[in-house]
């Protein structure tokens, strides 16, 4: 049985990841967490004493770490005696911190696929650029390496794996639905890292359809569903980092995501992109100085974490699954709803970073019991969705599923 938990990152999805470590100390012992800023870590450390949020009297412990430093983070995890590295930082440093923990022979999990900053939209899959290059060494190593186990990646990707496996006899669509209904009262913000927000919209959009890749435009493909809680909703196909894992994995012929954006996102959007801004290129300024216009954008506006106090709404994820069962065409939508007021009562997060932050304690929880500490790298549509949604569904992001026959909590009894 693993132990002991090192949580690299200092943002909103940091706070609900330690939060929920707490709340299972029991099962996930000791909490380190690190970050540039030792003050932020320090913040989440009090934040989580003040709510009295530990299970068991245990230690956690706030730490100042360069993840780029592959050997600082070794070092870091043997002091620590970290059994699982939970890495919530910015999608640069993933590769970094998987070479840590293969390194350090401890077990790795992550919520988003890793970035090279000067690229964007790589050619596709995605997960082939980098992590799947590592398969084999983990798989020597016997290191556990569990990727993007988020929301969206991660739930949405069990979602699939739940239809696949047992709902359907062969399945020709997912659609993956990302609504944020919710309201920040800023004039413009994003729900996490800038960064990263944009940089997945300012490149094509990768599709998979009729088993082959499909590129668009982004904002050019649109549907409107009626879904759960949030009613008529709009949505656009975007490029999103389960379709590159899903598509492999699963055979299914046509795997999209979509994401809810109001037309003020779009528009702002539209002209930050038509400027230049949103370029991850450096540029030079009249007075000699070089600056990246994404830094730039990213540094003017609201962090994403002060954006929780006043959130308002909820969100609605989900996957509607197309296919095949006893010879009759089915349709299923798999999703959850989460509200961001409740979310900031909780860990003191809104709603998009507690949908983030949660799946990869459950994932963690699995690791340390031992039904998901696999000695191999997997994406989490190769794993066994049920005991990791039945999880969520104790953990604040319970699962219901919309059918021909009605709309119903799922259950899971192990």
């Amino acid at each position: 049985m693993k132990k002991n938990v090192l949580i690299i990152g200092g943002g909103g999805v940091a706070r609900v990841v330690a939060h929920k470590c707490a709340q299972h100390n029991d099962t996930l012992g000791d909490i380190a967490i690190a970050s540039r800023s030792v003050a932020k870590c320090e913040d989440i450390v009090a934040s989580v004493l003040d709510k009295g949020a530990m299970k068991v009297e245990g230690r956690i412990q706030a730490y100042a770490l360069d993840a780029l430093d592959v050997a600082a983070t070794v070092k870091l995890i043997k002091d620590t005696n970290s059994e699982i590295v939970i890495n919530v930082g910015s999608a640069f440093i993933n590769m970094s911190v998987l070479e840590a923990c293969m390194e350090a022979g401890v077990a790795y999990l992550d919520t988003a696929i890793h970035e090279d900053p000067a690229k964007i939209c790589e050619t596709p899959p995605w997960y082939a650029n980098y992590e799947w290059k590592r398969r084999e060494a983990c798989k020597e190593k016997g290191i556990t390496a569990i990727l993007g186990v988020g929301f969206d990646p991660g739930v949405v990707n069990a979602y699939a794996s739940l239809a696949y496996n047992h709902y359907f006899d062969s399945v020709s669509d997912i659609d993956i639905i990302d609504i944020n209904a919710g309201s920040h009262g800023k004039y413009f913000a994003t729900n996490f890292d800038p960064e990263i927000n944009f940089r997945e919209f300012t490149g094509v959009v990768y599709s998979w359809q009729n088993r082959e890749w499909n590129v668009n435009k982004m904002f050019e493909v649109s549907r409107t569903d009626d879904l759960p809680v949030v009613g008529k909703q709009t949505s656009y196909m975007s490029g999103h980092d389960e379709v590159h894992s899903i598509s492999q994995n699963l055979d299914v012929p046509n795997v999209r995501f979509w994401m809810g954006f109001g037309e003020h996102y779009i528009n702002v959007f539209t002209v930050l992109q038509s400027l230049g801004l949103l370029s991850e290129q450096p540029v030079k300024t009249a007075e000699g100085l070089e600056v990246v216009p994404l830094k730039v954008v990213k540094a003017v506006l609201p962090d994403p974490s002060s954006l929780a106090p006043d959130y308002t709404g909820k969100t609605c994820i989900g996957d509607k699954v197309k296919g095949i069962k006893d010879g009759v065409e089915k349709e299923v939508f798999i999703y959850n709803v989460a509200d961001h007021k409740d979310a900031y009562n909780e860990v003191g997060s809104q709603g998009i970073s507690y949908t983030a932050g949660v799946p990869p304690v459950a994932a963690a929880i699995l690791v340390a019991n031992g039904t998901w500490d696999c000695a191999e790298m997997r994406n989490v549509e190769q794993l066994d969705s049920r005991p990791f949604l039945g999880l969520l569904n104790e953990m604040g992001l319970p699962t219901r599923i919309k059918d021909e026959d009605g709309d119903r909590p799922f259950e899971y009894n192990a």
